[in-house]
């Protein structure tokens, strides 16, 4: 291990990279989909396969979203009509989330502009 001034310098690289990356990826969703980075994440981990419902709770464990903020995601998507809460048969307290066919059908087209926009940051002969 290098010493502490290297380790946070090396730190502080990485969180620069991440939000410069995060910030750009932000701009390109909303402008060409209307969904900012927070919803497109939502759904995608919602989409993945073998998914068809999600309880919030596991949801929120698998995203740096804190509860509240992941509860607000999830209203504003689902006032777009891109997913929808329900009760869970089995445990009412717990509320179940999947993606609409609306939702899915957006997130196929994000998905799409979020590769572009990783390849272009990330991908072979990026200035990284």
């Amino acid at each position: 291990m290098g010493a502490p001034s290297d380790v946070i310098a090396a730190w502080r690289e990485l969180l620069t990279t991440y939000n410069g990356i995060a910030t750009h990826l932000d701009q390109v969703l909303q402008s060409a989909h209307g969904l900012n980075l927070n919803e497109f994440e939502t759904l995608d981990r919602l989409i993945e396969p073998g998914t068809e419902y999600r309880p919030m709770k596991d949801l929120a464990q698998d995203m740096y979203l804190s509860q509240s903020a992941l509860s607000r995601t999830v209203a504003r998507l689902e006032k777009d009509g891109l997913v929808e809460r329900q009760l869970c048969a089995t445990d009412r307290r717990i509320v179940d989330v999947s993606a609409t066919d609306l939702g899915r059908e957006r997130h196929a087209e994000a998905a799409a502009t979020r590769l572009a926009v990783l390849v272009e940051h990330l991908g072979p002969g990026s200035a990284r």
